[in-house]
């Protein structure tokens, strides 16, 4: 009897080993079983950004909101954690910021733009070299694998995030 005890708690040892692994391995890799979740408690409202330039609004899906999310958080996040700006701390991405960059950045077109073409903040330079976008994905790798969709996702999500948040995006520092 003991040996069949000894050999029923090994087994089940050995499938709690490897679940454990399995589970810490996909949440390493970017895998959420949360995100859905978390999504779901989203409002519609929370959920409505600006489409373009002509003030056209969208709202993001769940899924599209949850997408932008994992994706800023593994693109973006390293420089950008929580809306803030580590290279600087003046031009974050609050939507204050965004609405007074030239071209304005406050709508998901526009950020797209800037993922595919940065410029400096008054529009007038290109900061192709130093800001990670899709046209130098030689420079920067992770952007090579973002798609025009993933672009759109991280954009309303960075467009989406302030409004559920408030004050804690984007350092939470008052504006000038």
């Amino acid at each position: 009897m003991f040996y069949t005890l000894k050999k029923v708690v090994n087994k089940a040892l050995v499938a709690f080993v490897v679940v454990a692994t399995l589970v810490f391995v996909f949440s390493w890799m970017g895998f959420s079983w949360m995100g859905s979740a978390i999504a779901i408690e989203i409002s519609e409202t929370s959920r409505t950004v600006v489409l373009n330039d002509a003030g056209e609004q969208i709202t993001l899906s769940l899924e599209d909101f949850a997408i932008g999310q994992r994706q800023f958080n593994s693109s973006c996040a390293q420089c950008h954690i929580d809306g803030g700006s580590k290279t600087n701390p003046d031009v974050d991405l609050s939507t204050l910021t965004l609405a007074n960059a030239t071209p304005a950045r406050d709508n998901i077109e526009s950020i797209v733009d800037y993922l595919t073409y940065p410029t400096t903040y008054d529009g007038l330079g290109s900061l192709e070299e130093l800001h990670p976008s899709i046209s130098r994905s030689d420079l920067f790798p992770r952007m090579k694998d973002l798609t025009e969709s993933d672009l759109s996702a991280i954009a309303g999500y960075i467009l989406a995030e302030p409004k559920i948040v408030g004050d804690q995006w984007a350092g939470g520092k008052p504006k000038r």
